[in-house]
């Protein structure tokens, strides 16, 4: 299979663990950070294709996307559909 976004998203991916990230450091940069169990409190996971996760929001219904780093595994980025 062909995905045309697989480049961009390895780089990403490369970038975004480059280094271990405090929660903290995270949001200085990111704005809201979410660990594990704070995402699927708030959100139902739908599909992911690193460093992207497509969700949920529990509370609206309302669809969208958050990236992700590997370890520690943060979500950040909400980005409404």
């Amino acid at each position: 299979m062909n995905d045309p976004t697989e480049a961009i998203r390895k780089e990403l991916v490369a970038e975004l663990n480059e280094t271990e990230a405090t929660k903290a450091e995270l949001e200085k940069t990111h704005g809201r950070v979410w660990s594990t169990d704070e995402m699927r409190a708030e959100f139902e996971p739908l599909g992911f294709m690193a460093p992207f996760i497509v969700v949920r929001k529990l509370d609206t219904g309302e669809r969208g996307s958050l990236m992700f780093t590997h370890a520690p595994r943060f979500y950040f980025g909400w980005q409404p559909e």
